[in-house]
């Protein structure tokens, strides 16, 4: 950090001032002084790029009436804005803001002591005031008294623990007590380790905790600071710590204070000077230290002492009570930061994190990535990479080196056991110092990678043969006389074992480091600066500095080293790369004639070894050799200096909000230089631009000459300007305008050079060479503007076609894919608009592509792969079919279970491996009990011969089941599938013979197909039995017994789909209701003659295969009889041998049960029929329609005439009239007075028409 005096108020009437608290949120500043004076100024502060800089003037300046006595301490409240003071006679005042005024709110005296500290909590909630006398308040900021205490000793101190569970109360004898700030409780004395060895009581300055509100730089980092008149202190991590870090100022010490963010520690008091005549003189001063005691600056303060010390909120400035002055100095924070390709890395703290944040921010494209690093040390930068040095937790005195890029990701790392001081890195290397030693790591970039071949001109001669493109590190200490190694001996070095080369320590510490692409120069505290050479490390100078640098810096050719040493004065030195002797004493280095002060930034250019530039105070100064030029106001922290500009950083003002940082906070400052060039180049001719640049060379100026040449259309110099700033382009480029000939042609191309497009555009219309307009726009990629010139008349079809398809890569590339798809239809783009129209999910529009595509594209193969993506089964046929792929046709139709077309299409193309796919996928899916899916895929397959059989064999399970309504579905569902069938087998288009023979053929080939299934010959007769059935049922129910007899005797026809037990118990039941004992005891009869059925081998398996109507399959690689399938045949044998003594022990009991059952029959039979004897002359109630035979209701032929008889299916009667209604689905009939009552047809739910 850097500390500068910037301004001094003076108080009237030279009142002595005595307390001085500055407002850290508001920025008030309250000061108090003799004689009741009270004073709450408050300094103007600029915004944006102005802030930082010397305030001048005072935006409120108000004198507080009310004490009498001096002022002995000013605290303030800063959540509730309020100000408290209290003056010698011991009145207490608290202070509150009104309307921009500040006004009494509360006044206490105690009337026996004198006030001598008194602080808030970090929160403002309560305020501790102690007085001298050991009496202690505690009060809460609504005024209410807390609590009070009187202790038995004088007190001079008072301070609150961050959480504010705890008090420390410092006394006039030099101790810190500690006490519980709820009760008041006393709790343990603070060792004082850093005055242990005072030979008397020393007295206490100062007392003061940091509270954390900005967060911690490093967690473990000491915040409690003590600190006592002789000038010694000691800085804790907490009350109980026992190795606290012991500062011994070697002053006087008068008051103490942390700034805001707890990293820098102000101790203010006077050191005794000697004059040059022999006088002792008091100098006051402020020294400055890092919260683990490393001293950072001192600070000369005129006057004879410091009587207060407070800090600004920001940490940029801090304000001393000095006599009748209050002086205000400006303070440059080493912030932890870095720039390197558009990107500003910096470090920050926050309250809710104990890690560093930290933010690489692009500069150009305001991105911004946030990484969170513990205990960060250092942030540095070059070329295309940075690097954070951090601590390790988990080992003691170990340290990480991170190389990042531009967003934060790392790239490679490196663990180092030595303290880590100072830290510079190269874009090839990273250079890490700490007392004594000295660790360098050649790693791999980027921008390493480009300069594997290519080395700066200042190292021809060094015998540099060392790759660059190597990766490795090197240990060595500050003392050793180092030699190269070759690129041999460093390719098989091991990593560094720091054990064996870390020594005890030097006499003559490291206290600086920097280093370039060819060598790297390590300051010591006796001035003296090591060189070595890179990339071979070899120590091959030595130099005396006239001073103790802190901060050094080389030029781009290493030929000159800049030093700022730690009082800010910066000096220059000649570098030179050899020595005579190194052995002998060191040479005093060859100085400059140049001295500056108050500097703490500098950077030189990387394109010019003579121009650098450097922040001195609040102004930039830009030097070309030794000659300053006008200074600029700013505190800005420079980034680069490159090309005659600068590129700086307002820091400050990015610390004020570092999650949001703003592009206006980076600034572009321009050298004279460059400024009067463009001056001139507009003021004076070419000839006389050209010599003043000869006087003042630079490539960038250069650049600018050949730039105003080419306006003018003066192609001479032009050529000479680029000549001179090595631009190989833009000589070309001169000599294309040469070739040309033509003056309008030239300046059309000048205007395209300096990207006036439009301007070339219209030059070229002018001349009538539309063609070259085009030309322009086709390289500049404005197609846009191609089409319109082409459509003027500039162009061909070709051109305009390359034109839409361009076109519409622009609207894709940016998603979007509506307006793409115009202009790739313009441009017949099939392939893109395949790819779009799908991604906008147009698929009618990619069905029209079906018939723009020709014949065997194989646009239309990936377009049928799209559509069956989607499951479009037809569209990605018709495209397979038209691309020529007819096996992925049906492969599609397989995959998306489109079976009828898969078959269709094999058949049509002969080929045989569909039915056999189908066939093994209908038995798996039978296996997996998934049968109504094999039949929905037979369905769709056109087998509906197959999935008939399917259908039956799942009713009669459900009959067994006594599922029946479920059965009558099944077996209506067979019944349809096989009427589909027979009209498919009749629906043959060939005619005369030919169609007699062909529907011969499929008629027995149905018959083959379906002769062996009972069920399948009369498909609707198992509807049949279980619709009557359930009428049955029905009609008892509702108590119609007649009709429950007539259907119930019709259903003795179904016997052999229905349970024979069933049937006639229920024929027995409804004749008994109807008191038709000739019936009843017929049943009785077939009863009493049942016998016991034997039980089926398997009611539950159903297979696909059984009664299929296609040929086996021949033998293939798929379906060969596997070596194992013996030992499972025989596995299968023995579980058959097994299921036939289970079934033979299962019909025996069943036949003990059907004899139980006989008995039961017998027995009730003998009941019924004693009472009412059985007359079997009952007489038939109805006619034949057709020969007027007399018949029974339920008959289903007539006797005498052999005709078949119908049943109605309301009503289960025999319909014997002319007059009825047949169902077009199922052809079965029904009474037409029994059927208007119905809306479908009872029997197959078909709608009645």
């Amino acid at each position: 950090m850097f500390v500068y005096l910037s301004k001094k108020i003076a108080i009237p009437n030279g009142v002595k001032l005595r307390s001085l608290a500055w407002n850290c949120e508001q920025g008030w500043i309250a000061c108090g002084g003799d004689s009741g004076l009270l004073k709450v100024l408050k300094l103007d502060t600029g915004t944006g790029a102005d802030k930082g800089k010397a305030p001048n003037n005072l935006s409120m300046n108000q004198t507080l009436d009310g004490h009498d006595g001096g002022i002995m301490v000013v605290g303030w409240n800063e959540n509730y804005r309020k100000l408290t003071s209290s003056d010698s006679n011991g009145l207490i005042i608290v202070w509150m803001l009104h309307k921009g005024m500040w006004f009494e709110e509360m006044i206490n005296n105690r009337n026996k002591s004198v006030v001598r500290d008194l602080r808030w909590t970090s929160d403002g909630q309560k305020i501790c005031i102690v007085y001298e006398d050991g009496a202690v308040i505690v009060g809460s900021v609504d005024g209410n008294r807390l609590w009070g205490k009187e202790l038995k000793r004088q007190l001079s101190h008072v301070e609150w623990s961050p959480d504010g569970r705890y008090i420390l109360f410092g006394t006039l004898s030099g101790e810190v007590h500690i006490y519980d700030s709820g009760s008041g409780n006393y709790l343990s004395k603070l060792a004082l380790p850093c005055i242990e060895d005072a030979p008397q009581p020393v007295k206490l300055v100062g007392l003061h905790w940091y509270n954390g509100n900005e967060g911690f730089s490093d967690s473990k980092n000491p915040t409690l600071a003590i600190c006592f008149e002789n000038g010694r202190c000691q800085v804790m991590r907490s009350e109980m710590d026992e190795k606290p870090a012991l500062i011994d100022t070697g002053m006087r010490a008068s008051n103490m204070q942390w700034n805001s963010q707890g990293t820098a520690l102000a101790i203010g008091g006077v050191q005794t000077a000697s004059t040059a005549a022999g006088e002792k003189k008091d100098v006051g001063m402020v020294q400055f230290y890092s919260p683990t005691g490393q001293h950072l600056r001192t600070l000369k303060v005129p006057g004879s002492g410091i009587a207060a010390i407070s800090w600004e909120g920001t940490g940029l400035r801090i304000a001393l009570a000095v006599d009748s002055f209050i002086y205000f100095a400006n303070v440059r924070p080493d912030y932890k930061w870095g720039y390197f390709n558009k990107c500003l890395v910096y470090s920050f703290t926050k309250m809710e994190r104990p890690e560093n944040c930290v933010i690489f921010w692009n500069t150009k494209t305001n991105e911004k990535y946030t990484k969170y690093v513990k205990r960060l040390l250092h942030v540095k930068s070059a070329g295309e990479n940075c690097i954070l040095v951090t601590k390790t937790e988990e080992t003691a005195g170990q340290h990480i080196v991170i190389l990042c890029n531009e967003i934060g990701s790392p790239i490679d790392s490196k663990y180092i056991d030595m303290e880590c001081l100072y830290v510079t890195v190269t874009s090839m290397h990273v250079i890490v110092c700490s007392e004594d030693m000295v660790w360098v790591w050649q790693y791999r970039s980027a921008a390493s990678a480009k300069q594997d071949s290519v080395y700066p001109h200042n190292l021809v001669g060094l015998g540099s043969s060392m790759l660059r493109k190597d990766c490795w590190e090197r240990l060595f200490s500050i003392d050793e006389m180092v030699t190269a190694l070759n690129a041999a001996e460093l390719s098989a070095n091991e990593p560094v074992v720091f054990a064996s080369k870390l020594k005890s320590g030097t006499n003559d510490a490291i206290c600086a480091v920097c280093a370039s692409d060819g060598c790297i120069l390590v300051g010591r505290e006796s001035g003296t600066v090591n060189v070595y050479t890179l990339p071979n490390i070899a120590l091959v100078n030595k130099f005396v500095l006239t001073c103790r640098p802190f901060m050094m810096a080389l030029n781009c050719t290493s030929t000159h080293l800049a030093v700022i040493d730690i009082n800010g004065v910066l000096l220059f030195y000649r570098n030179s790369l050899t020595s005579e002797s190194l052995n002998a004493t060191p040479r005093p280095g060859e100085r400059l004639s140049f001295e500056r002060k108050d500097v703490w930034d500098m950077r030189w250019a990387s394109d010019n070894e003579e121009l650098f530039a450097m922040m001195e105070k609040t102004r930039m100064y830009i030097f070309r050799g030794l000659d300053p030029e006008e200074p600029v106001l700013s505190s800005a922290y420079i980034c680069n200096f490159n090309k005659l500009k600068i590129k700086a950083v307002l820091l400050d003002e990015i610390m004020s909000e570092p999650d949001h940082p703003q592009k206006d906070f980076v600034l572009t400052f321009e050298t004279k230089s460059l400024r009067d060039t463009r001056e001139l180049l507009n003021s004076v001719s070419i000839q006389d631009a050209y010599a003043f640049i000869e006087d003042n060379p630079h490539p960038r100026l250069w650049k600018l000459l050949a730039e105003a040449s080419l306006e003018k259309m003066s192609f001479t110099v032009a050529e000479k300007a680029f000549v001179k700033c090595q631009d190989y382009k833009g000589i070309q480029f001169v000599k294309k305008l040469d070739l040309l000939g033509d003056k309008q042609k030239q300046m059309a191309e000048v205007a395209t050079y300096f990207k006036k497009f439009d301007e070339a555009e219209k030059i070229y219309k002018d001349i009538d060479r539309k063609d070259l307009a085009v030309e322009l726009r086709v390289r500049l990629g404005d197609w846009f503007k191609v089409v319109q010139l082409v459509q003027e008349g500039g162009g061909d079809d070709i051109l305009i076609m390359e034109a839409w398809n361009h076109i519409g890569d622009y609207y894709a590339d940016r998603q979007k894919w509506t307006k793409a798809v115009q202009y790739y239809g313009q441009a017949k783009n099939y392939e893109k608009l395949v790819e779009f129209y799908y991604l906008l999910e147009d698929y009618r529009s990619m069905e029209k592509l079906i018939d723009q595509l020709p014949e065997g594209s194989s646009l239309l193969v990936t377009l049928a792969h799209k559509f069956a993506s989607v499951g479009f089964s037809s569209s990605a046929v018709a495209s397979f079919l038209k691309g020529g792929e007819v096996k992925a046709a049906v492969d599609c139709c397989v995959e998306l279970n489109q079976w009828d077309q898969a078959v269709q299409l094999a058949e049509e193309h002969q080929l045989p491996e569909i039915p056999v796919y189908l066939s093994k996928y209908a038995n798996h899916l039978v296996e997996k009990d998934n049968v109504c899916h094999a039949v929905e895929l037979y369905k769709k397959a056109g087998r509906h011969t197959d999935a008939a059989k399917l259908l039956s064999k799942l009713a009669q399970r459900a009959g067994k089941q006594q599922k029946h309504l479920r059965a009558k579905q099944f077996h209506v569902l067979a019944a349809l599938e096989i009427d589909k069938q027979r009209k498919k087998l009749l629906d043959t288009k060939a005619t005369g013979k030919e169609g007699q023979t062909a529907l011969m053929d499929a008629i027995l080939q149905h018959d083959s197909a379906t002769g062996h299934d009972k069920n399948l010959d009369n498909a609707w007769r198992g509807a049949e039995a279980y619709h009557f059935f359930m009428l049955c049922h029905q009609q008892l129910y509702s108590t119609n017994i007649d009709a429950t007899v007539i259907t119930a005797m019709r259903l003795v026809e179904y016997d052999d789909i229905l349970d024979e037990l069933e049937v006639y118990s229920f024929v027995a039941l409804a004749a008994y209701y109807a008191k038709n004992w000739g019936a009843c005891s017929k049943a009785f009869i077939r009863l009493e003659a049942l016998e016991a059925k034997p039980p089926d081998e398997d009611d539950t398996v159903i297979t696909a295969q059984q009664g299929s109507s296609d040929p086996p399959a021949p033998p293939t690689s798929d379906n060969m009889i596997d070596p194992q399938v013996d030992q499972m045949m025989e596995n299968l044998n023995t579980n058959l041998s097994k299921i036939n003594i289970k079934q033979n022990a299962e019909a025996k009991r069943a036949e003990d049960e059907m004899e139980g059952m006989r008995r039961k029959f017998q027995d009730l039979a003998m009941k019924i029929f004693v009472r009412h004897p059985p007359d079997h002359t009952q007489q038939a109630k109805g006619q034949c329609p057709h020969c007027q035979e007399a018949i029974f209701e339920w008959a289903s032929q007539c006797g005498r005439c052999n005709a078949t008889l119908y049943p109605c299916v309301v009503t289960g009667r025999t319909i014997m009239t002319n007059s009825y209604y047949t169902c077009r689905t199922c052809k079965h009939r029904a009474y037409d007075h029994e059927i208007f009552r119905f809306k479908n047809c009872p029997l197959c739910h078909s709608p009645i028409q």
